[in-house]
C-alpha cells in the first residue's frame, strides 16, 4: 500500500477515536488519554532505555484526581509551572551540544513531568468551561491536526530549506511556515463555530499550537536521533508509535491550557 495512503487511513482511526471519546463525554475522554498517555510514556521511556514503573502507577491516579477531584487553583497553577520549567530545559537541550546526556541525565524528570502532566492538560481544558465543553479541545486538536496536515505536505512538495537538518531532516522551513499560516486561519474558522472564545483567543491558540508543537515535533525527533531509532513505536502503521502522533501536541499542551487558564482567571 502507498505510504501516503497508510498515513491517511491510519490518521483517520487515530482522529476517529479522538473524535468518538470528545462526542461521548468526560469520562470517554479520561479513559482514552489514560490509554494513550500511557503507550507514551511507555515509548518515551524506550528512547530514553529507561523504567520507571511508577509513572504508570501516578499517572491514571493524577488524571482522575485532577478531572473529578476540584484541585485548588495553586495546586493547578504550580503544576503548570514545573511543566513549563521542564519544557523549557528540552527546549534548552534541543540545541545543545552535549549529545545523548543532555537528555539521558534527566530522564527521572523528563518520565514524570513531560508526558504525566501534558497529557493531564489536555483532559482538563474541557473542565475550564461549564459542562465540560469537549469541543473546544477538539478544536484544538484540529488546529494541530492542520498544523501538522500542511507542514508535511507543503514541506514535501516545495521545501527546499531545511528546518533542523541534524535533528529533523525532513521537516522544511516552507512547510513549518505553511502549517502555521494555515494553523491561524483555521483558528479564525473555528471562532465562528465556538462562542466561549473570541476570535484573537483563537488566533493565539494557533499561534501556540503550531509554534511549540513544531518546537514539540523537534524535541521527539532529537529523543528519537539519539536513541538511534526511526520511530519511537509501530501502533500507527504510517506515522509510527503514539507519542510520534502526539508529540506535537503533547508539548503545546501546557502552553494552550496554560494560556486559557489565565484567560478564565483574569476574567
Amino acid at each position: 500500500m502507498n505510504e501516503l495512503l497508510t498515513r491517511i487511513i491510519s490518521g483517520i482511526v487515530y482522529a476517529l477515536a479522538i473524535f468518538l471519546a470528545l462526542w461521548y463525554g468526560q469520562l470517554p475522554t479520561v479513559i482514552l488519554f489514560a490509554l494513550l498517555g500511557l503507550v507514551c510514556l511507555y515509548e518515551l521511556q524506550k528512547l530514553l532505555d529507561f523504567k520507571n514503573y511508577l509513572s504508570y502507577f501516578i499517572y491514571p491516579i493524577a488524571l482522575v484526581y485532577f478531572n473529578y477531584f476540584n484541585g485548588h487553583d495553586m495546586i493547578v497553577f504550580g503544576f503548570i509551572m514545573i511543566c513549563l520549567f521542564v519544557k523549557l530545559l528540552l527546549l534548552r537541550d534541543l540545541f545543545s551540544l552535549k549529545g545523548r546526556n543532555a537528555f539521558k541525565q534527566k530522564k527521572h524528570i523528563i518520565t514524570l513531568l513531560f508526558i504525566v502532566p501534558s497529557m493531564i492538560f489536555l483532559t482538563l481544558i474541557p473542565k475550564l468551561y461549564p459542562d465540560y465543553d469537549t469541543h473546544i479541545l477538539l478544536y484544538v486538536f484540529i488546529l494541530m491536526w492542520v498544523n501538522d496536515s500542511f507542514a508535511f505536505l507543503y514541506g514535501k512538495n516545495f521545501g527546499k530549506q531545511k528546518l533542523c537538518e541534524k535533528i529533523s531532516p525532513k521537516q522544511q522551513v516552507e512547510g513549518s511556515l505553511a502549517g502555521f499560516i494555515c494553523t491561524i486561519i483555521a483558528g479564525v474558522i473555528i471562532s465562528f463555530f465556538h462562542d466561549n472564545l473570541s476570535i484573537y483567543n483563537w488566533i493565539i491558540i494557533g499561534v501556540i499550537s503550531s509554534v511549540f508543537g513544531t518546537l514539540g515535533d523537534l524535541v521527539q525527533s532529537k529523543f528519537k536521533r539519539k536513541a538511534l531509532v526511526k520511530d519511537s513505536g509501530n501502533i500507527l502503521p504510517g506515522h509510527g508509535g503514539v507519542f510520534d502522533r502526539m508529540d506535537s501536541i503533547i508539548f503545546s499542551s501546557t502552553f494552550v491550557f496554560g494560556f486559557l487558564f489565565l484567560i478564565n482567571h483574569v476574567s
